[in-house]
């Protein structure tokens, strides 16, 4: 069950944007409360304003993100911690995402090197497909 933090802070959201769409996913980054933690304090600070995952995992009617779309940034409990907007999406080959992007995403001292060695390691763990073939980032 969704902490009720999360309709609380889409709700008072909508009191400041109204216009912002009704519909938003919630989520968290990392894969410990340590780490989730972490990665929402950075988002919260604006650091973190990155992210990319594994394209082959998508289902076929999928749908990927896609600009204008709004997520709630869980922390390591599960409450919600930041609204974030998806600006700008793109689909490439693992070896070509650039060293921008691995500075936005904040993974360690934030080099390309180290963002894929992470990510690579990452990804295998939480995916039977191969992830050279391509990798969705976002914005």
């Amino acid at each position: 069950m969704a902490h009720h933090s999360i309709h609380q802070m889409w709700e008072n959201f909508k009191k400041i944007n109204p216009d912002a769409p009704e519909r938003y996913a919630a989520w968290s980054f990392g894969n410990s409360k340590k780490m989730t933690d972490k990665l929402a304090q950075l988002v919260i600070a604006g650091i973190k304003t990155a992210t990319s995952s594994n394209y082959l995992l998508y289902d076929e009617n999928e749908a990927i993100p896609y600009p204008g779309l709004h997520h709630i940034i869980l922390d390591g409990n599960g409450k919600a911690a930041a609204i974030v907007e998806t600006t700008f999406v793109e689909v490439v080959p693992f070896d070509q995402v650039t060293e921008e992007h691995a500075y936005l995403e904040v993974e360690g001292d934030r080099t390309l090197k180290y963002w894929r060695m992470c990510t690579k390691t990452f990804l295998k763990k939480n995916s039977r497909q191969s992830i050279k073939r391509s990798i969705l980032k976002y914005l």
